[in-house]
């Protein structure tokens, strides 16, 4: 496990994720907010070629490597040596050609379910998996919503899936309960309110609530103006147990982890 908290942060490489802020397309503007989230305290970079909000549209497998390899290509070369890049893709082609690139790990919000060789392709690569709950597809996971228990089923879930990694050779796993990933409001709390459950897995948890909906929608203001919504559910998720943030804001993030360890200390 651990000794400190990490912070991931987003880098997506489309003009379609939720938050414009996240999005960039220039190799300028991307290696300027590479270096930034760097100095601010990422240590993890993660780069999406494709958006998966709710409604998003697929895009071919050959259209996003064009789009994340020659940032990897670039950030390899840019960026020291002890930042590591993810790949954020549900794609086992294109996870094996971002880790030939330089990538260190692959982030895959579909565990495994959108590509039948992705599982056996990171235990190839050797190299850590992140693995999501995700219940539909991006395209409609925001209808129809139901759990008689989110946080059971999510519980379940990461312990079937687990089972798989060790199964097909994954060594290094770490688990994302998919914060508004066919999950409404309610559950995304509850899941917060019980993060330290998936503690009984002994895998690191990642936490995505970076400037989503439950935060703006609960508060009735935009992605834009949810930075201190976000702060505030981080610590709530570091105090559970959360063990890497994948945030677009990383000097709030880092700042968080600070005093939360300060106060710890004291």
């Amino acid at each position: 496990m651990l000794e400190s908290p990490l912070i991931m942060g987003v880098l997506n490489i489309n003009d379609d994720s939720f938050y414009t802020g996240s999005r960039f397309q220039q190799a300028e503007s991307i290696l300027k907010k590479a270096e930034q989230m760097v100095l601010e305290g990422a240590t993890i970079l993660d780069i999406g070629g494709q958006s998966t909000r709710p409604a998003s549209e697929r895009i071919h497998v050959d259209e996003e490597k064009h789009r994340v390899l020659p940032v990897i290509k670039m950030l390899t070369e840019k960026l020291p040596q002890n930042i590591f890049l993810s790949i954020d893709t549900y794609h086992s082609a294109v996870a094996k050609a971002c880790v030939d690139a330089g990538v260190s790990m692959v982030n895959d919000i579909s565990g495994g379910a959108m590509d039948a060789e992705m599982m056996n392709t990171v235990a190839t690569l050797n190299v850590p998996y992140t693995c999501m709950h995700l219940k539909g597809v991006p395209e409609t996971m925001h209808l129809n919503i139901q759990y008689e228990n989110v946080v059971n089923e999510v519980l379940d879930f990461f312990i079937e899936k687990i089972d798989e990694c060790k199964r097909a050779g994954i060594k290094d796993v770490i688990i994302d309960p998919g914060f508004g990933f066919g999950k409404n409001h309610q559950h995304n709390f509850q899941l917060l309110q019980h993060l330290a459950v998936f503690k009984m897995l002994v895998k690191p948890i990642m936490v995505g609530v970076s400037r989503k909906s439950t935060i703006y929608k609960t508060l009735g203001i935009t992605a834009d103006e949810a930075l201190n919504g976000t702060t505030v559910l981080n610590t709530i998720a570091l105090l559970n147990g959360a063990a890497i943030l994948r945030v677009h804001d990383v000097k709030e993030a880092k700042e968080a982890i600070t005093l939360l360890e300060t106060y710890g200390k004291a």
